[in-house]
């Protein structure tokens, strides 16, 4: 089978990916912006590079060679003029024309407005996403500024706009906390409803050869 790599057209496709592909080892990274009209010539050149489109085969003959394994997650909105890329790499040789970054390293990484955090699971570390805490401070403002002018119709359609982000566990919980702070300023209207971020695919295939 030609190789390809998955187009994500959704931002919540996009980060479920990272989230999937952390723990299998791809935990060194790098990420840029680059015209929808070099988007695929950019996916192809990473595939040559550093083999972005190889079969699981292929990753463990490598691996067992020493060499670095490597994916490219794309966010490419239908329609839309950039795309946001995010390469990932796991240790080994042959990624020396990156400067690659570690996912645990401070500052934390930052895609698609969102921060990657850890938090416990069951006895063990995950990763989730969360807004970013200057997002947050808006968030809290915003949520003050509408409750004082009794302004329920903008409160309203703000905590939906939140219970429509992506339902990664990190957004959630802040998202929960955001509803508890309207609650105690008065809002009595229903809370929306936070969904959970079900198994997605990764997108559309994009062929490399």
């Amino acid at each position: 089978m030609p190789a390809s790599t998955p187009i994500a057209r959704s931002k919540t496709a996009a980060l479920a990916r990272v989230l999937d592909v952390i723990p299998k080892g791809y935990y060194r990274y790098t990420q840029g912006t680059v015209s929808a009209s070099k988007a695929e010539s950019l996916a192809r050149k990473f595939h040559l590079r550093y083999g972005i489109g190889c079969t699981p085969a292929q990753r463990v003959t490598k691996r067992k060679r020493g060499l670095a394994n490597a994916l490219l997650v794309m966010y490419w909105p239908e329609g839309g003029q950039q795309v946001k890329w995010l390469l990932l790499a796991t240790d080994g040789d042959g990624t020396d024309g990156e400067r690659l970054l570690v996912v645990a390293d401070k500052p934390r990484l930052m895609w698609l407005g969102y921060k990657l955090v850890r938090r416990p699971e069951r006895g063990r570390t995950a990763w989730t996403w969360r807004r970013p805490s200057s997002e947050m401070a808006e968030h809290h403002a915003l949520i003050a500024e509408y409750s004082n002018k009794r302004n329920i119709n903008s409160l309203g359609a703000l905590l939906q706009r939140l219970a429509n982000q992506p339902g990664f566990h990190g957004v959630r919980e802040q998202s929960s906390r955001l509803f508890e702070e309207a609650r105690r300023q008065g809002y009595s209207g229903e809370l929306p409803y936070l969904y959970f971020v079900q198994k997605l695919p990764h997108g559309e295939r994009l062929w490399l050869q």
